[in-house]
């Protein structure tokens, strides 16, 4: 596999290009319904493509195999997932993507912050002053002149 394939930073990239498209679609897609309707209908879409990857790339697992614990965390992500896609779709529905996509991104300081508490992980002072510059750009990008 290429390394670039291989390293967090490139598919975390990629990560930050589709949410940035997901935002202006999103924002235009909801223009003319319901904005829960319009995150049943996003999420339809992700179970069909994504059970397509996991069936072309063979990655199906046996259900049995995988721990209550896991099963436990995933029902957890994936209720925070849909609470997250519904508020976020909402707040699309009102507010303009330019200022509502910034807030929303307060996750990456909110994540910093919860996986120093529940994680045990260790950031330095360099890294937090940099969580602090996300949290104040956030707030600066999103606050209206």
């Amino acid at each position: 596999m290429n390394s670039a394939f291989a390293s967090w930073q490139f598919w975390a990239v990629l990560s930050a290009v589709f949410a940035a498209l997901t935002a202006i679609f999103a924002k235009l897609g909801v223009e003319n319904v319901n904005s829960d309707f319009a995150t049943l209908l996003r999420t339809v879409v992700i179970l069909l493509v994504l059970a397509a990857i996991v069936a072309a790339t063979g990655q199906m697992q046996a259900l049995g195999s995988i721990s209550g614990k896991t099963y436990g965390f995933l029902v957890l992500s994936g209720l925070a997932t849909g609470a997250s896609w519904l508020c976020y779709f909402r707040a699309l529905k009102i507010g303009n993507a330019a200022q509502v996509a910034p807030i929303d991104k307060l996750s990456v300081v909110l994540v910093a912050v919860f996986g120093a508490i529940f994680l045990g992980e260790r950031l330095g002072a360099l890294n937090w002053l940099g969580v602090a510059l996300i949290a104040a750009g956030a707030v600066l990008v999103a606050y209206r002149v």
